[in-house]
C-alpha cells in the first residue's frame, strides 16, 4: 500500500485539497501500477508562521 505524506501551508480550500489528493492518488496508481484504492495520501497543514526558508 503506497503512502504519501504532504506538508502544505494552511489556507487552501477543501476543494483544492480534495483535488490534490485525487491527482496524487492517480499518479501513484499510474506510476506504480497499483490499484488507486490502495493509495493513501496524508496531508499535514502548517500555520504560515511554522515555515521558513533561507531567503
Amino acid at each position: 500500500m503506497p503512502i504519501v505524506q504532504i506538508h502544505i501551508l494552511e489556507g487552501r480550500s477543501g476543494e483544492q485539497k480534495e483535488t490534490m489528493i485525487r491527482e496524487v492518488s492517480e499518479a501513484i496508481s499510474r506510476s506504480l501500477g497499483a490499484p488507486i484504492t490502495n493509495a493513501r495520501v496524508i496531508t499535514n497543514e502548517m500555520p504560515k508562521g511554522h515555515f521558513g526558508s533561507g531567503h
